[in-house]
């Protein structure tokens, strides 16, 4: 659960410099014993394991592509899974202990833009293929890639961050969806998972050996992790299937890493059980019929189950609710520390978060490696 809390962590400390805490200044001014604001300070460590982020001149350092991947995605699963999926790729090469986060700094919006977009006259940049007037399933030329999103690494030495690492996700579609004529219906190209695997390797050579043209990301590692899209209608996003360690100077891709990732939602709606495990996939059905016999103004029982190597790693419960008074909440979220606790998998983090159509109304976590579930309540004055 550490890599979805984190990007939390770092846009709420972006936003609110006076809840974050103990900076670490690595640089700034004074002037009559006030602060200006100026130089670079890190938002320090929320918990281990998390990397500290960059403020310069008083503000949090966005990406210069921000936003891009949001009018990129119609499945907001997709754009969460991959970034979160993205820090943790990072972080299997660019320790928090060693390293500090920064947003990316070098591919700005209209550049990413135009690699998203198809190659063509007007586009001699795009990474996708040209259009070649075909309209059939079967036959057109596919939108392969369909989201990049760059995460850059500083080392810290003194007063001064010095960029150490780059890393890049590049998100391949499993379906590409079109239409035949504006404002038509929607048709389907489905991709494969090897062909998904082959484009998007050839993509990432073009990316790292255009990447190497700017000065300042000539001689760093760069990492690019290729992560494959859940279908639109999904309930969960997709997940990272391989990543590649590129050395300084590097310009072609020379190896890969796979990565065992997979993200399931419970309960299952197929007659044919698609879950990760079906112990966890029975623990789960045993906790959500537990609750609903003794609450029954439950609307919705979900759960993202996310897998690494097919290991449980993290699990992301969400309740819908129709309560109306406080005491009501309060008396179902004690109820729920206690079946949490009986009935989920034990070998995992898990969130449970309580909603209603008034908002988010109680949320329990436990991470790994605890018994118990915390809980808190929110409440209104």
């Amino acid at each position: 659960m550490k890599r979805f809390k984190a990007l939390f962590v770092m846009a709420v400390c972006g936003l609110l410099l006076s809840a974050c805490g103990n900076l670490g200044s690595s640089s700034g001014t004074s002037t009559g014993g006030s602060s200006t604001n100026k130089g670079t300070q890190l938002t320090g460590q929320a918990a281990s394991g998390d990397y500290q982020s960059v403020i310069k001149n008083g503000r949090y350092v966005t990406s210069k592509s921000r936003r891009v991947n949001v009018t990129q995605n119609d499945n907001q699963f997709n754009l969460k899974s991959f970034e979160s999926g993205l820090l943790t790729v990072s972080k299997k090469v660019y320790s928090p202990s060693k390293y500090i986060f920064e947003e990316g700094q070098y591919l700005n919006t209209s550049t990413v833009q135009n690699w998203l977009g198809r190659k063509s006259k007007s586009n001699p940049d795009g990474l996708n293929p040209v259009n070649n007037g075909k309209t059939g399933a079967n036959t057109r030329n596919p939108i392969y890639l369909q989201q990049i999103e760059e995460q850059d690494f500083m080392k810290q030495s003194g007063k001064k961050l010095t960029l150490s690492g780059v890393t890049v996700g590049l998100g391949m579609n499993s379906i590409d969806y079109y239409q035949k004529k504006k404002f038509g219906s929607t048709f389907q190209t489905k991709i494969s998972k090897a062909e998904s695997a082959r484009e998007g390797r050839q993509i990432a050579n073009e990316v790292l050996a255009r990447l190497r043209q700017k000065p300042a990301l000539k001689n760093v590692p760069i990492t690019i992790a290729l992560y494959r899209q859940a279908p639109n209608d999904s309930l969960v996003g997709g997940s990272f299937f391989s990543y590649s360690n590129n050395k300084g100077g590097a310009t072609k891709v020379n190896s890969w890493k796979p990565i065992s990732e997979k993200n399931y939602v419970y309960p299952t709606t197929s007659s044919k059980s698609n879950a990760g495990n079906s112990n966890d996939e029975a623990s789960f059905e045993n906790f959500k019929n537990q609750i609903q016999n003794y609450f029954p103004n439950l609307s919705g029982v979900t759960a993202q189950a996310h897998y690494t190597n097919k290991q449980l790693t993290g699990m992301n419960v969400s309740i819908t609710t129709q309560f109306y008074s406080e005491t009501e909440i309060i008396s179902f979220t004690q109820y729920l520390q206690q079946a949490a606790q009986k009935y989920l998998p034990s070998n995992a983090p898990i969130d449970i978060t309580v909603s209603s159509t008034e908002g988010v109304q109680s949320f329990l976590s436990r991470d790994n490696g605890q018994k118990k579930f915390t809980s808190h309540v929110f409440n209104s004055y």
